[in-house]
């Protein structure tokens, strides 16, 4: 029987696994036992890896074997049945107070099942959210873990071992129980997700209108990300850029098929969204922006539809003008989409129960994930001076940021309009704001009809109650005691 020396395990060992398994071995305290279903990739970790000291098992049982009291094991495989079948042979082989940590993306109504169905065993189930990518995994990524507290006390101190350092802080924190980390990390996947698109507006907008080559905005987002835009997107956005095809000669951008893959978490949060009633246009455009590129045969119909009569163009000597109004412009659509995402974290909390620290979140994701930028600080500013901030873009200095970019924001959105240039999520973000900000909007008409065609009722501005009036009728107005 083998000795139990592990503190840690790691199941699934494809890149991901692999990563994460090297990461938690090469910190000081840890010692890592891994498994695969096919043993030939443990072998070839150990193998390319020796200086690890990884203890490779070939069995659930001698997996479980390895590990020292109370069990804690990392599942990194593929979201779906493959989990389910993972998470019943560790239950097999382990004991009430272990613990199985699933890092992969699932969904988080999974997540909340699956705790639900393991706790009965005594055994401790914990969703993790861990963004970072594949570099992330090895040198240090964001990790947003659920589960229960005592779990955390076991889990804590691994965790904040691998965990991205941000000034001087891991990037990890006890996020909630049950599904709460896997929530969080799906709301990430969707700012994600409009951020990018910001992003890829703001270069189709000056490369249309300027002219300029990729090589050359190439250098305008690496300025970019000296200011308040400095992020890891906007950085690796300049690197895409100066990227040559080595077969054509031509910007690697310009013979990648414009087609945008997506897997699934920005439609979660979009779905998510939804249920619980929480508007956030800029993540729903952004996704649509990708089932929109990948639909090639209407795309190719809907080339004959006609568009504006003159070529947009903008004057060599208001390039520069055109392109700071851009940026402002990406900047407040981006503090937009982070204030949507922290309203729907915050509606999920309330949703579900969960005890989520808005300004922790911010936090953690400052390093080690997709989304890090110098912009997250702000963010924890605004929930420490405020912890029950109803409104991120209301708080002062975001208040202030979009007021000084309002005119530009509105500049370039007229301009993609007018020029026939889709800017969905620029678009949507600025009307947002529009809405957000209306002190009366047409939902008033919205109830009209409604309570017409179907007696939903309304309510008054000038008394309490809820009412209905009588249009198939003599229109008399009546008070109303069921509201649908």
């Amino acid at each position: 029987m083998p000795t139990a020396e592990a503190n840690i395990g790691v199941v699934g060992l494809a890149v991901m696994g692999s990563n994460l398994a090297r990461n938690l071995a090469s910190r000081e305290g840890n010692k890592v036992a891994i498994y695969n279903r096919s043993h030939e990739k443990t072998q070839t970790l150990i193998d390319l890896y020796p200086e690890a000291g990884f203890i490779p098992t070939a069995s659930y049982e001698e997996f479980a074997a390895t590990l020292q009291r109370p069990r804690t094991a990392i599942i990194m495989v593929k979201a779906g049945i493959g989990t389910d079948a993972v998470i019943d042979e560790l239950v097999r082989v382990f004991e009430p107070g272990d613990i199985i940590v699933d890092g992969g993306n699932a969904y988080f109504p999974d997540t909340i099942r699956r705790e639900r169905a393991v706790r009965q065993t005594g055994i401790n189930f914990v969703g993790a959210g861990i963004s970072g990518g594949e570099e992330g995994a090895l040198l240090g990524p964001s990790i947003m873990p659920g589960g229960s507290d005592e779990s955390w006390v076991t889990l804590g101190p691994i965790l904040r071992s691998i965990a991205a350092v941000a000034e001087g802080e891991p990037c990890v924190t006890h996020v909630g129980h049950d599904g709460a980390g896997h929530f969080v990390k799906m709301v990430h996947n969707g700012i994600e997700y409009a951020d990018m698109q910001l992003i890829a507006e703001a270069y189709d907008l000056i490369r249309r209108g300027t002219g300029k080559s990729p090589a050359e905005i190439a250098e305008i987002f690496a300025e970019w990300n000296t200011g308040e835009l400095e992020s890891y997107l906007i950085e690796i956005t300049a690197e895409v850029l100066r990227q040559v095809d080595a077969e054509t000669g031509q910007p690697l951008v310009d013979v990648i098929l414009d087609q945008a893959g997506a897997k699934g978490t920005g439609a979660w949060t979009v779905q998510t969204a939804l249920s619980l009633g929480v508007p956030v246009s800029g993540i729903a455009e952004a996704t649509f922006a990708r089932s929109l590129s990948s639909r090639p045969e209407q795309r190719e119909v809907a080339a004959a539809l006609p568009g504006p009569a003159e070529q947009f163009t903008v004057p060599a000597d208001q390039h520069d003008v055109f392109i700071e109004d851009v940026r402002q412009a990406l900047y407040a659509s981006k503090i937009v989409a982070y204030s949507q995402g922290f309203d729907e974290i915050r509606a999920g909390a309330a949703e579900y129960d969960w005890k989520i620290d808005l300004g922790a979140i911010a936090k953690i994701w400052r390093a080690g994930c997709i989304i890090r930028a110098q912009f997250l600080n702000r963010i924890s500013d605004a929930y420490a001076e405020a912890p029950e901030l109803p409104l991120l873009m209301a708080s002062p200095y975001f208040a202030e940021a979009l007021t000084g970019a309002q005119a530009a924001w509105r500049r370039v959105v007229v301009a993609a309009a007018q020029a026939g240039i889709p800017a969905p999520a620029f678009s949507s973000s600025l009307s947002y704001y529009d809405g957000i900000r209306a002190d009366r909007l047409p939902a008033a008409l919205v109830q009209g009809q409604r309570d017409f065609f179907g007696a939903h009722t309304y309510r008054r501005i000038d008394k309490s109650g809820t009412f209905h009036t009588l249009w198939s009728a003599d229109r008399t107005e009546i008070p109303a005691t069921d509201t649908h």
